[in-house]
């Protein structure tokens, strides 16, 4: 998706590439086995020697293949709020492994002409983790790098998907009417290009908005953006926006709102303010309030905050890979899980209907031809009726809710395009579907 060369990051810099999807572009990288975390023996040491160092500031944390340990320990470099799962026993998932079969499954990656293996493709995508559900029960489960059951990993923007979920409960409950503009709820935002946008088109990112997430352009409005958003105290000629909510408020439109698609993260950045004003809760209150504490969580999960402690709804969640497969199994279940019903069965209806095809079109995703977006959600509207949460460098929650299949992958691919992911992971994803139909 983003294309950037550089050896070094700065640590106000890394903040927001690392939450957009940044990674160190190289022609010729180590393999998966090869970057193990492990195997480099990162911060191992009592003191870790100088050349094993990843930390804040000066550190290129997030540049490969350092990126294989930084996506385990965000919370080591970044300052972060809890989304909590309360104190309740968990919910235990349910095994019925069958990973031998799974592994030996073939597919053809997208422009091959040759045949992969299940198992060869999770090394080819650099899995950290990952989690197959069929009817609710764990058939797959594996960890690799950085990873272990215990461990929480950043879901990159799949965090959008979990921002746009929270927006279409309370659209579902009257507490939030996607047809009013958005200044309207955030007259702060009147002056902006957002302010005569629809929440609507906010949440399906057809908003006409004047901002380059362009790595390769020194002049990208994401420079600015990342300087206000960076945690890190502001150098003493900086003159810039303070945080998300004040960066906002500079966007310049461009074009109009409705027509086109275009991936944006200062959208969900938006919907999150919007959700926190109508809600009045942050994101990661509101995420545990009406989810994390009631799905059966096993473990809290976290969000990087700004510099005014603004929960990043962009990209900054970080949980454990069982949790998200609950996340999954909620919306392949319509809001119900564990015989609780957490959210209307509306909410998911809304999300898999899709947005614009036409206006997705535009944005060019070849590997994604057909699809749709809504609610930060992919649709992906496949044979399967697939959709899918998606993050940078391989992250995913896909739900096939014809083969009653939930997939989860946590991933240090080392680019951030997932272009370059996709002909190999979904006709892998594909092909599980396929198999597990044939033992309904």
């Amino acid at each position: 998706m983003f294309q950037y060369s550089a050896k070094c990051i700065t640590g106000a810099v890394a903040v927001v590439l690392l939450l957009t999807g940044y990674a160190d572009a190289q022609s010729e990288v180590p393999t998966a086995e090869e970057s193990d975390p492990r195997l480099l023996a990162w911060m191992e040491g009592f003191p870790p020697p100088p050349e094993k160092l990843i930390t804040q500031p000066d550190s290129n944390y997030f540049s490969f293949p350092k990126l294989r340990w930084t996506v385990c320990h965000l919370r080591e470099l970044l300052p972060t709020e809890e989304v909590s799962r309360g104190i309740g026993a968990p919910v235990p998932l349910v095994y019925d492994l069958d990973e031998t079969a799974i592994d030996a499954l073939t597919f053809e990656p997208l422009g091959s002409g040759g045949d992969m293996t299940w198992s060869e493709s999770l090394s080819v995508n650099y899995t950290d983790g990952i989690l197959i559900l069929h009817k609710g029960k764990i058939v797959y489960e594996r960890y690799f790098g950085c990873l272990d059951e215990t461990g929480k990993h950043a879901a990159m923007s799949m965090t959008k998907s979990l921002t746009g979920l929270l927006a279409e409960i309370l659209v579902a409950e009257g507490t939030l009417d996607d047809s009013a503009l958005v200044s309207s709820i955030i007259p702060e935002l009147a002056n902006s290009a957002f302010g005569n946008a629809t929440v609507r088109q906010v949440m399906d990112m057809t908003t006409g908005l004047s901002y380059s997430e362009d790595y390769s352009d020194p002049n990208a409005d994401i420079w600015a953006y990342s300087a206000a958003a960076s945690p890190l105290p502001k150098p003493v000629n900086y003159e810039g926006p303070n945080g998300y909510f004040e960066y906002l408020q500079t966007v310049e439109p461009q074009g109009a709102h409705g027509m086109a698609f275009h991936y944006k993260t200062i959208n969900t950045d938006a919907l999150g303010w919007i959700i926190s004003r109508v809600s009045r809760q942050e994101i990661t209150e509101l995420l545990s309030e009406r989810i994390w504490r009631h799905m059966g969580a096993e473990q809290d999960a976290y969000m990087t905050v700004d510099g005014n402690g603004v929960p990043f709804a962009g990209g900054g969640l970080s949980a454990g890979l069982r949790d998200l497969g609950r996340i999954g199994l909620l919306m392949l279940n319509e809001g119900e899980i564990n015989g609780q019903r957490l959210f209307p069965s509306q909410v998911v209806a809304s999300i898999r209907a899709g947005g614009s095809k036409a206006a997705f079109e535009q944005a060019g995703y070849a590997t994604l031809e057909g699809g749709s977006y809504r609610s930060m959600w992919w649709i992906l509207h496949n044979e399967h009726h697939a959709f899918a949460a998606r993050g940078v460098h391989g992250q995913t929650i896909y739900v096939d809710p014809t083969a009653d299949m939930v997939i989860v992958r946590f991933s240090s691919f080392p680019t951030a395009k997932n272009s370059k992911i996709d002909p190999t992971s979904l006709p892998a994803y594909q092909a599980v579907a396929e198999y597990l139909l044939t033992k309904n």
